[in-house]
């Protein structure tokens, strides 16, 4: 298996996939797809990474900018994407480990995420009640300080979450 950046001819599959990875789960809205290909064509798809075999993508976890009481420096993490066929062997994990490591590297202050705590807090995710996103249920929506200066307030994520 090998990770690493997308590259553009990679767009269509990585559509492609995002789209099927999240039709029927029960958490999603169908717009996962669409916050992805509006993220990349806004320029605010910081990290997009896939995890190809056979030269063929089987994984995809995206990064974006997001606001942390007003002020940036801090990332959203997904979606995060495995085809069906590749669940349960790791391949998520290493895709999610492999895009804090770049963002820890590239000084990022932190990384939220809006996802199952279970998941996510293998990672070091965790709610902190300083950092908040409106409208979601605390336990789900998690924070990782990364470096830097603590930061708590509003978190906004980009527009393109709004896509679909």
């Amino acid at each position: 298996m090998l990770l690493r950046p997308e590259s553009p001819c990679d767009a269509p599959a990585i559509r492609a996939l995002v789209t099927a990875a999240f039709r029927d789960a029960p958490h999603a809205d169908g717009t996962e797809a669409d916050i992805v290909d509006a993220l990349r064509w806004h320029g605010a798809l910081t990290l997009s990474l896939i995890a190809a075999e056979a030269d063929e993508i089987v994984g995809h976890v995206a990064f974006s900018p997001v606001t942390v009481g007003g002020l940036p420096g801090w990332f959203g993490l997904g979606p995060v994407a495995v085809r069906r066929d590749r669940r349960r062997r790791g391949l998520g994990a290493a895709l999610v480990r492999a895009g804090l490591d770049d963002l820890t590297a590239g000084g990022a202050g932190g990384c939220v995420v809006l996802g199952d705590p279970a998941y996510y807090g293998r990672f070091g995710f965790a709610p902190d009640p300083a950092v908040r996103l409106a409208g979601v249920p605390a336990a789900y929506f998690q924070s990782l300080h990364l470096g830097g200066e603590r930061r708590g307030g509003e978190v906004r994520y980009h527009p393109a979450f709004g896509a679909g």
